[in-house]
């Protein structure tokens, strides 16, 4: 009894018993199809010890798809709460836990992932590159990541979900007022991803610095793996404030110091501002690289080169050093005084200038261009109209005197959705269709894409748009409940619908891949789109070299000169090409941080002892093992050549 009392949830409710039958009968149906297949030794071998940069980021774009409709989930139970008054479908705190899991999820389950898979399959691809600088570190990047997420993720079923927003301000996350171990979760989840996120940063850092094709200087990079290395500068600087804030309220709650506590010597404002030193430069990790692919996108299908390439790379530079001077603007109300605020509200203000260069040179791209509209296409339009108006309302939200009016209230969730939504989600949903055929050898019916993008661009208007109005009338977030006399009734509603819309338009992704996987030709050149880098002089699909022969770059768009000004693009003869082994000890690392997490959150201390050793010596055998990798010899390089190309 004692052990179904520590591992009980302390709200229960019928969505919370029916999601456990829902999670144990997927596991049993899983483990049963695998068995009856015989696909255990294919998955072992294949996905679960793959070091192949092209596996792993395909395993963080289904990480990242699976984790948009469970925070989706969240978010329509949310707006189903609100869409009348008075409603009694959720209870206070139930409500607490959704909205708090719901922005935990879609910032770093979900978005996190979904640039981490276009950067680990498209940059090497991109600057001529055969992997990763350190490929197992990359492997245990998504393992670490996985393994964090699928902790948040059992917390709703055993132990309780955390409810102090995803913010997660002390002290309501300290034990006094967030009494189940529902915070304890979200500390060690964030704290394990947190640290395979690490590890990609350094690993993108050094991969696009030491690992770029003869004649690829930075100034002829594209402009992904140029954002891609921006934001994983960011990286690098950023999340170690996260790691530490991490530590310090992990230790308040386990060990009872004071370090956020508002008595004691404690501070909690203290973890207000690392959260935010972190926090603000997250939002620019997740919109740089989808300002990446958008570029990639508008460029291609404008038929024209870039327009202004050195002043986008310039903006980039500025926004990433910007992003660590705005963190205060998250509270101007709470009190730091008016120098402080006028001083954020400037370099607030001053970071939408490089924002807005990047909205010029993509005009400036399309001025002229033989425009294509695929769905890649549209959706990269549609963002830029979409993604001014959450846009211009941050600037609004930047005024620190005006903020006193929006602060708190759904004017600011309408804003910060209105970023993140074009700026990232619609430059993920972009470069989902665009690159899927190079990731799998087909196109995504265009039809359903584009009827999608539509349905999901006007629904996040309807969704959203609202807000500012309900905002502006004084609705506050957060608030589970409101009277009729409020008036709020009518705004909530259609936020709804349009949750409705959006619940449709992701479901309609899915049915194009179901659709397209059945119908779609397979008798596609390696390069549909007439694209202009590198990735697409590869076959499709991509063998494990990526090159056969190492690319010669001369420009920016070393494809397009070759395919248009006869430039030679792979110039030798083939040799024979080292590559990594596989390996387990990614995964099996990867497992035994899960449950170390797991023993941590529940302060059980022996498996807490065990797991530690585990991981030390899953170091260990990595240091003393002798792994040589292996070649790929020119027989067989030739054979997979002719096999691809059909030469």
């Amino acid at each position: 009894m004692d052990i179904f009392e520590r591992f009980a949830v302390p709200h229960p409710s019928p969505a919370i018993y029916a999601s456990m039958v829902a999670i144990g009968l997927t596991v049993i149906a899983i483990i049963a199809g695998l068995t009856y297949f015989k696909k255990w030794g294919y998955l072992w071998r294949e996905w679960l010890t793959t070091v192949d940069h092209k596996r792993i980021g395909i395993m963080y774009l289904i990480s990242a798809l699976l984790m948009l409709f469970r925070g989706g989930a969240d978010a329509i139970m949310m707006r189903a709460q609100l869409a009348i008054p008075e409603s009694k479908m959720l209870d206070a705190q139930h409500y607490n836990e959704i909205f708090t899991t719901h922005g935990t999820v879609m910032i770093i389950f979900m978005a996190m992932p979904f640039i981490m898979a276009f950067m680990n399959y498209i940059v090497p691809l991109q600057i001529g590159a055969r992997d990763v600088a350190f490929p197992r570190l990359n492997a245990l990047s998504f393992w670490l990541f996985f393994m964090g997420a699928m902790l948040l993720n059992i917390s709703f079923v055993i132990g309780g979900s955390p409810d102090a927003g995803w913010t997660s301000y002390f002290p309501l996350a300290n034990n006094e007022f967030s009494e189940s171990v529902g915070t304890n979760y979200y500390m060690f989840a964030l704290q394990i991803s947190g640290m395979g996120t690490l590890m990609t940063g350094i690993n993108m850092i050094t991969t696009i610095l030491k690992m770029r094709a003869p004649g690829m200087t930075l100034m002829k990079m594209p402009m992904f793996t140029w954002s891609s290395l921006v934001a994983n500068i960011i990286i690098v600087f950023a999340f170690p404030v996260l790691t530490v804030a991490l530590i310090m309220g992990t230790m308040d709650r386990l060990f009872a110091t004071n370090f956020f506590t508002s008595t004691n010597g404690g501070m909690d404002m203290l973890w207000a501002n690392f959260f935010w030193v972190w926090g603000h430069p997250e939002v620019y990790i997740l919109v740089l690289p989808a300002f990446g692919i958008y570029s990639e996108i508008i460029s291609t299908f404008s038929g024209r080169n870039l327009y202004g390439y050195k002043s986008m790379v310039g903006s980039m530079v500025i926004i990433s050093l910007l992003s660590f001077l705005v963190w205060t603007h998250h509270f101007f109300t709470m009190g730091q005084g008016a120098l402080t605020n006028s001083i954020f509200s400037i370099t607030t203000m001053a970071i939408a200038v490089p924002t807005g260069v990047k909205i010029f040179n993509w005009l400036f791209t399309l001025w002229e261009g033989k425009i294509i509209i695929t769905t890649p296409m549209l959706y990269s339009l549609l963002f830029i109209p979409i993604f001014t108006i959450g846009g211009v309302t941050g600037v609004m939200l930047g005024m620190s005197a005006a903020d006193y009016q929006y602060h708190n209230t759904m004017f600011l969730v309408a804003h910060f959705h209105m970023v993140i939504i074009p700026g990232v989600v619609f430059a993920m949903l972009a470069g989902f269709h665009y690159y899927w055929p190079k990731m799998f050898g087909f196109i995504l019916n265009e039809k359903i894409g584009k009827w999608t993008a539509w349905i999901i661009s006007m629904s996040t208007l309807l969704a959203f748009m609202p807000m500012f109005f309900s905002g502006l009338d004084g609705q506050a977030r957060r608030m589970y409940t409101y009277s009729e006399s409020t008036g709020f009734g009518i705004w909530n509603m259609l936020s709804f619908i349009g949750a409705i819309g959006l619940a449709i338009g992701f479901i309609l992704i899915v049915y194009n891949v179901y659709y397209s996987t059945r119908y779609a030709s397979r008798d596609i050149s390696s390069d549909p789109w007439d694209a202009r880098s590198l990735e697409w002089a590869t076959p499709s699909p991509v063998p494990e070299y990526n090159f056969a022969i190492v690319p010669n770059v001369k420009s920016v768009d070393a494809l397009w000169e070759a395919k248009y000004n006869n430039h030679i693009l792979f110039p030798g003869k083939y040799e024979n090409i080292h590559m990594p082994n596989n390996s387990g000890i990614p995964f099996i690392l990867g497992c035994i941080f899960f449950a170390w997490g797991f023993s941590f959150v529940f302060g059980m201390w022996i498996p807490a002892i065990i797991t530690t050793i585990g991981i030390f010596v899953c170091m260990g055998h990595r240091s003393l093992e002798k792994d040589h990798g292996h070649y790929i010899s020119v027989k067989e390089i030739e054979e997979t050549e002719t096999k691809l190309r059909g030469a």
